[in-house]
């Protein structure tokens, strides 16, 4: 993934991603934010006290050496990860693509990252009070026991985040998504809220479920206290894709999810009742969309691919956009959209 710009667009898509990280990390120590705080866009959602709804989702910045630059595009929370116990290589390359004529990229990358460790050093290195700091974990490939991988990342993490996010929604590690169901789905979050002391947990699922997975994820998660759902991950649908990379194998990201995206908010928002707040990821692009994914139950929203083909700007255009969105419709704050179009 790049930020778009023709030069990178001409470079493969991970060598492109790099430059870009490095390029904003760099920034980010001296730069001046892109974007104004606005205070009617300010929200807590878990307890935790947003600067605005728009944040970075979690695979842009694996190993967190872009946090202050993120920030400086106007983002209110930046994600971290996934970060792994040990540091592991991921998937073979080539294993970025994008898809144009789509507006989406399919990636099989595999839980790539230096391990939480040299991530943590960089999370208690990154200037406090510009936003909120997730940190989302996940398993090593080569785990026996996926579940000591995911307490361990939990316990070492919270100390430093803002909130914690479980990552068993990538499609990219061999049997990762089955430990979102039944006793395992359970035992797993048993075990990591055991674990966070008082760091809120966050579980991010996968877009492609049955609706008896979605009653048994919501359930699971209101039962174990889980502080707020992320929906969702990357899709291994092809829903009607025309780029010519569109049969290569991953999680599809990007404007084709949105339909399905918007469908898994809608179910989850019915499956919990709202007694969890939700936090909506998948073809978000605009300001217009976020507002969208607020009415309809989504607390904050994510963005990933968009920043690919929209460029460092996305956020504060969002942002603008949605202010002026609430101000039409008569909302003071964020909070008071949040779930209307649901009720």
């Amino acid at each position: 993934m790049a930020f778009y710009h023709p030069l990178l667009f001409r470079l493969d898509a991970e060598r492109a991603h790099g430059l870009t990280i490095a390029a904003l990390a760099a920034w980010g120590k001296a730069g001046t934010p892109l974007a104004p705080s606005v205070p009617r866009l300010a929200t807590t959602v878990a307890g935790i006290a947003f600067p605005n709804p728009v944040g970075l989702a979690a695979g842009v910045d694996k190993d967190g050496r872009a946090i202050d630059g993120f920030f400086g595009l106007g983002l209110g929370s930046v994600e971290i990860g996934t970060l792994t116990p040990l540091p592991q290589p991921g998937n073979p390359k080539p294993r970025i693509f994008r898809l144009p004529e789509d507006r989406a990229v399919i990636n099989r990358l595999g839980f790539n990252n230096g391990g939480l460790d040299a991530a943590l050093v960089r999370a208690k290195a990154y200037t406090r009070g510009k936003g909120v700091l997730g940190i989302n974990v996940g398993a090593n490939k080569d785990a026996t026991e996926r579940t000591a991988d995911y307490v361990h990342g939990v316990t070492r993490a919270a100390p430093h985040a803002d909130y914690i996010t479980i990552n068993i929604s990538s499609p990219n590690t061999p049997g990762l998504r089955d430990l979102q169901h039944g006793a395992a789905l359970r035992d797993l979050l048993a075990a990591c809220t055991g674990a966070k002391g008082t760091t809120p947990i966050f579980l991010k699922v996968a877009p492609d479920l049955e609706p008896a997975d979605i009653d048994d994820i919501a359930r699971a998660a209101i039962d174990n206290r889980i502080d707020a759902l992320i929906v969702n991950n990357t899709t291994i649908t092809r829903p009607g894709l025309r780029s010519a990379n569109a049969k290569e194998t991953g999680g599809l990201s990007g404007a084709p999810l949105a339909p399905l995206a918007r469908q898994r908010l809608t179910d989850f928002r019915t499956a919990t009742g709202a007694a969890i707040p939700l936090i909506s990821v998948g073809g978000i692009g605009s300001g217009a969309e976020a507002y969208a994914r607020l009415r309809a139950g989504a607390s904050l929203v994510q963005l990933y691919t968009a920043l690919v083909y929209e460029g460092p700007g996305l956020p504060a255009r969002m942002l603008r956009e949605l202010d002026a969105l609430l101000t039409r419709e008569g909302f003071a704050s964020v909070a008071d959209a949040v779930g209307i179009d649901a009720r």
